[in-house]
């Protein structure tokens, strides 16, 4: 199954939960059905990513639970919450802690397709961010202490007079260790560089 087509359908009600796989299906997305959130969550383990449907109540753990534990288990899979009539300030508060979108149940197909197209898609999105932030991450690794010390002297906004006074080396040798540093980050320019290192937060420790 592709994470970006997969859904996982949380709800106590069977009936609801097959008319959602068929609904889902038939848009073509990979379904994943869960009889409550403590059976998702006992899943967790093999889940590969996705979204999430989850009604806002159910025995057990309510969808709000659910957002408040994948919170704390640093899990970032976009929720949407089903609610029924009377339950919108529920749906609220779920959106509070973390939710992307809620729908009245009984919902339009159209809505509910598009709001997990939204969600998948922000899924794909932060799935990219991710994977950029994780090549960045080994390109540093694969710095010289030097290089290192001359990307945090640009990275602070110094120009290569004041990096070479700081290192006790020459411009020229910075200038080199700059060139050394611009072709082992694959920066074509100093904003793309800047980019790249706000990405992997360097900012935080430069």
């Amino acid at each position: 199954m592709l994470a970006s087509r997969l859904v996982h359908v949380i709800d106590d009600d069977d009936a609801l939960r097959d008319s959602l796989r068929f609904l889902l299906t038939s848009a073509k997305f990979d379904v994943e059905t869960y009889e409550s959130a403590t059976a998702f969550l006992a899943a967790m383990p093999q889940i590969k990513g996705g979204c999430i449907i989850t009604d806002v109540r159910m025995p057990g753990l309510s969808g709000i639970e659910l957002l408040r534990r994948l919170k704390t288990l640093s899990i970032d899979l976009p929720v949407i919450i089903m609610t029924g009539h009377g339950n919108v300030a529920l749906a609220v508060d779920a959106m509070k802690v973390g939710a992307i979108e809620f729908i009245e149940k009984p919902f339009d197909d159209v809505v509910l397709l598009k709001a997990v197209r939204v969600a998948l898609d922000r899924y794909g999105k932060e799935m990219k961010k991710d994977t950029e932030k994780a090549q960045v991450r080994e390109r540093l690794h694969s710095l010289s202490q030097r290089e290192r010390e001359v990307l945090e002297g640009l990275l602070a906004g110094h120009p290569n007079k004041i990096i070479a006074s700081d290192l006790k080396i020459s411009p020229r040798t910075v200038e080199i260790y700059r060139a050394h540093v611009m072709t082992k980050m694959e920066a074509d320019s100093l904003s793309e560089l800047v980019r790249m290192s706000l990405a992997a937060g360097l900012f935080d420790k430069a």
